[in-house]
């Protein structure tokens, strides 16, 4: 099963000083059966994008978390695609997280399939959707569209051999 986890620029070195990414459980994003009822007309494609989109929106958590605790982090989002057995993955039930899946044990560096990671450009507006973050949790529709507009830049693709480049 291929599942997308959230991550950071921080956390991917540690991954690759550690040859997993873990300890688990370790939340991920997934093509679930609720995701494929609730967006009925979309294909694989389309569903795992969604995935992605959902695994790069917990990205952004990480990293502001990430400097809450003091840790220098690039303003870039990360997502790491991995390919997994079903049987370490769990699906919840939650509406409201419809991708969201547990996985039950850590992720070998042989199961990385790819990163995703913004392109350096996106910083500004990854900036600003940090900024953001606190208003539009209390509910701010202004702040929420500026978190939203991270979102408007691509993740680009990386292959496993390019994670020491992108963390060193």
């Amino acid at each position: 099963m291929r599942v997308y986890l959230p991550c950071t620029l921080p956390a991917l070195a540690r991954v690759a000083a550690a040859g997993e990414l873990g300890p688990a459980p370790l939340t991920g994003y997934a093509v679930t059966p609720a995701l494929v009822e609730w967006y009925a007309s979309g294909d694989t494609e389309e569903l795992e994008y969604v995935a992605l989109t959902d695994a790069a929106r917990s990205s952004l958590r990480m990293l502001a978390a990430d400097r809450a605790d003091g840790v220098k982090a690039a303003a870039r989002r990360v997502v790491v695609a991995a390919e997994v057995p079903d049987g370490i993955v769990e699906a919840g039930a939650d509406l409201e997280e419809r991708s969201r899946v547990r996985l039950t044990r850590a992720v070998t560096m042989k199961e990385i399939a790819a990163v995703h990671v913004d392109d350096p450009s996106a910083s500004g507006d990854v900036e600003a959707a940090l900024a953001a973050l606190p208003a539009a949790d209390a509910g701010d529709d202004d702040a929420r569209f500026t978190v939203d507009g991270a979102e408007a830049h691509e993740l680009m693709w990386y292959a496993t051999q390019e994670i020491p480049d992108l963390v060193g």
